[in-house]
């Protein structure tokens, strides 16, 4: 009886193992299934390499400077009796701007007139005695002497009331006044600042080996970060004849205009100069381009062959498309478009978004890029 029951709990047991090996040996089937039937193709956007005209750009960055700027200062010491001018407001060129007390310097100029006025009295007397004899020469040159030491000082005080003033040295825009009316100020005190804001100069560097590309009368696009999006035209006016020993860089200016007045001098300066001689070269987005510590690269959109050469088909009779990935030279980039110089063909389609998802040789279903603009024919240029 009791080895009865044993063979019947041992085949229960065996049954049990069975039917857990059976079990087993199913799900590992269906996995092998799933990793065995081929993967969906991964979506992806492409858009095909355009050849265009290029025109290659320098780019740099600098200061805005005014065409004028000064910051209106008193030579001399003195207590403000006049102000002419409020802030912001356009002056031109000679307008009074403000006067300092001087009553004490046109009392002496009085005098001095009055001196002088005498000095050119016995002067005259003495012309007209010493061709008589009935004075010596030794006294007509004292009185003659005597004249130009009067027309001096009365030059001299004239020239001390002039500095008691400040009169606009051109036409422009005055900024911020600093003082006021009864404000003693001592010699070298700054009143405003003023800015000829018609024209603008920007003050840039750019390396040694670039100079022989660039020349005077040349397009230069500047854009500031208060107006983003907007671009300025301007010229080159004027290349430093001297290299900058410590860093080997030249210093160029360009002058660009300036009607509304929106700039200002000391904004920061984002530049490109525009080289001559554009050539069609070929351009894709910048999306497309994966940059990397080892290289840049392109995934390209290409179709799978098989081992012998020939093309791989699916089911339906199609070819299948595949991302290889290509390792490009790139050149410069403006307007979100880069220039490819090396590993890139006129035609050839590219991955444009998506790369994130792929590897070389990845199965890929291409669609066109519709977040990138229309490409114009290649005999537009890219500016």
């Amino acid at each position: 009886m009791l080895r009865r029951r044993m063979l019947i709990m041992l085949g229960m047991v065996l049954l049990v193992v069975l039917l857990l090996a059976g079990y087993k040996a199913f799900s590992i089937y269906t996995m092998v299934q799933v990793f065995a039937a081929p993967k969906p193709p991964i979506s992806v956007a492409v858009i095909t390499a355009d050849e265009r005209l290029w025109q290659s750009r320098l780019p740099s960055i600098g200061t805005l400077k005014a065409l004028q700027g000064i910051d209106l200062s008193l030579e001399v010491a003195g207590t403000v009796k006049e102000l002419h001018f409020e802030s912001g407001q356009e002056v031109k060129l000679g307008q009074p701007l403000l006067a300092l007390d001087s009553a004490v310097e046109r009392a002496l100029l009085q005098t001095a007139e009055a001196d002088l006025g005498l000095a050119q009295l016995d002067f005259g007397r003495g012309r007209q005695l010493v061709g008589s004899q009935a004075i010596s020469k030794g006294e007509y040159d004292r009185l003659s002497a005597q004249l130009q030491k009067d027309k001096a000082t009365v030059n001299q005080l004239k020239a001390s009331l002039a500095k008691k003033r400040i009169n606009a040295p051109f036409s422009g825009t005055i900024g911020i006044r600093q003082v006021d009316i009864g404000d003693f100020l001592a010699s070298g005190t700054v009143i405003a600042t003023l800015q000829d804001l018609s024209s603008l100069y920007v003050d840039f560097y750019i390396p040694e080996q670039s100079v022989p590309q660039i020349g005077l009368g040349q397009t230069v696009h500047v854009s500031v970060d208060a107006f983003p999006g907007q671009l300025f035209p301007g010229t080159l006016s004027a290349i430093n004849p001297k290299v900058e020993s410590s860093t080997r860089n030249v210093l160029v200016r360009a002058t660009l205009a300036n009607p509304e007045g929106r700039l200002l001098p000391g904004m920061f300066a984002d530049l490109q100069v525009l080289l001559p001689n554009p050539q069609l070269k070929v351009v894709v987005p910048e999306s497309a381009i994966t940059y990397t510590l080892y290289g840049n690269s392109v995934y390209v959109v290409a179709q799978k062959k098989a081992a012998d050469g020939s093309l791989e088909k699916d089911h339906l009779g199609q070819p299948l498309l595949i991302a290889e990935r290509r390792f490009v030279e790139t050149g410069d980039h403006h307007d979100g478009l880069v220039l490819i110089n090396k590993g890139l063909r006129k035609g050839e389609q590219v991955v444009s978004a998506g790369q994130i998802k792929l590897d070389n040789g990845a199965h890929i279903s291409p669609t066109a890029d519709k977040l990138q603009p229309a490409q114009p024919n290649s005999a537009s240029s890219a500016d």
